[in-house]
């Protein structure tokens, strides 16, 4: 790539994921202290995640890959985002609010596909080329959550007091313009496929891969996979409302140490596959969730917060260790034949059903243990997925047999 095109995938890449950490880890504190959502209609808000991850392929298949190139959906999806979150920014209750972030995930989670698709229609070598580009996104969100902490302060008690939580929707409108902007200006990036071409919907939603479960092990990966998505929700859902709530000062600035992590252990991932191989690597990951929750449930802001903050140091070993590792062998298993299809078939399984169902639960679990107004018993909230996630791993370790996994790095 030439030195302008690695500017301008990267500057895509920052601003993609800035605009995602912006809003979306202070959404559940936003909603309980200024909105006075329950914990039920802050799990409605964050399984607009899980719908637009449902409804994205259907966008890229039938749309973006047919009809456009990617670069101007993109710019068309982030001009039409800024919008959406301008009138959230506006919001004055959660009636209010819910259509405008149901629309706006619907309009983001395609763009997640499309910035990959851009970037690597750029690329010679997409293996040694796109992390030194995807890497970018990661230190967005970063900036995004120093920015909200440490800049202008809008998640300390003073800032939360005085409603300024808001402005997160609007720092976000803003980069969504200028990446709407930008868009138009990125490398052309022209229709995969041709308007006459038929197009099987099956595929589009990786279901050609259905496949693949009559493999014992590929199902109970697929099901773990589901299943572990479920206590991944309570995180998403309700680690910045714990921590603004117990005291933590810079809560948000904080919990970027978890994006720190996972470019750490991003980079450890192959000494790890080569050391202990597929399923102990993924064995390690499911652990991690358990600690995490544990960690979280017996933490607090004194004496105790160094438990928190490995809690959110864990975030690496979390994702990367499950959810990479599990991309791998999925590539894997999957052949040549069915390589997107069974990627697409993990995502709509996992950030699809799996966290739809995850933060349902989470909010029932939450509002279970509400014990006034903006109080919560998060001992006995945080209990309950470390035990589910240490279930999922003994399932997952009595029923998948070891077998070799080849990494490419």
């Amino acid at each position: 790539m030439s030195p302008k095109i690695k500017f301008q995938l990267s500057f895509m890449m920052f601003f993609e994921f800035f605009i995602w950490g912006g809003w979306f880890v202070t959404l559940g504190t936003f909603l309980g202290e200024n909105l006075n959502a329950s914990g039920g209609e802050i799990a409605l808000a964050f399984s607009t995640q899980s719908w637009g991850a449902i409804i994205a392929p259907f966008i890229i298949g039938l749309i973006a890959d047919r009809y456009f190139n990617a670069e101007r959906i993109l710019g068309i999806l982030h001009l039409s985002g800024a919008f959406l979150m301008y009138q959230m920014y506006g919001a004055d209750s959660f009636g209010s609010f819910y259509p405008y972030v149901f629309g706006y995930m619907i309009l983001y989670m395609p763009t997640l596909a499309l910035v990959n698709s851009i970037a690597f229609n750029q690329m010679k070598d997409p293996a040694k080329e796109f992390s030194l580009v995807r890497v970018f996104g990661t230190i967005g969100w970063i900036a995004a959550g120093l920015i909200i902490s440490y800049v202008f302060l809008w998640d300390s008690p003073e800032g939360r007091s005085a409603g300024m939580l808001k402005n997160t929707f609007l720092m976000v409108a803003v980069a969504s313009a200028i990446l709407g902007l930008f868009s138009f200006i990125l490398p052309r990036t022209p229709p995969k496929i041709l308007k006459n071409e038929k197009v099987n919907v099956s595929s589009l939603l990786g279901l050609d891969a259905l496949k693949l479960l009559k493999d014992k092990n590929f199902l109970v990966f697929f099901l773990a996979s589901i299943l572990i998505c479920i206590p991944l929700a309570f995180y998403y859902q309700n680690a910045n409302p714990f921590l603004s709530e117990i005291g933590m000062d810079n809560p948000t600035g904080k919990m970027t140490i978890g994006q720190a992590s996972e470019i750490l252990f991003m980079l450890l991932l192959p000494y790890f596959f080569k050391k202990f191989g597929f399923k102990k690597t993924i064995m390690l990951g499911m652990l991690a969730w358990t600690i995490r929750y544990l960690l979280f449930s017996y933490g607090n802001a004194g004496e105790m917060a160094f438990m928190l903050l490995i809690g959110i140091a864990l975030h690496g070993i979390c994702y990367d260790f499950f959810f990479v590792s599990g991309q791998i062998y999925t590539d894997s298993k999957a052949g040549e034949k069915y390589k997107s299809a069974a990627q697409g078939l993990i995502t709509l399984a996992t950030y699809g059903v799996g966290m739809l169902i995850g933060f349902w639960v989470a909010g029932k679990i939450t509002d279970m243990y509400l014990i006034s107004e903006n109080r919560h018993s998060w001992e006995n909230v945080w209990i309950i997925p470390a035990i589910f996630a240490f279930v999922v791993l003994l399932l997952f370790t009595l029923l998948f047999k070891k077998e070799q996994v080849t990494y490419k790095s």
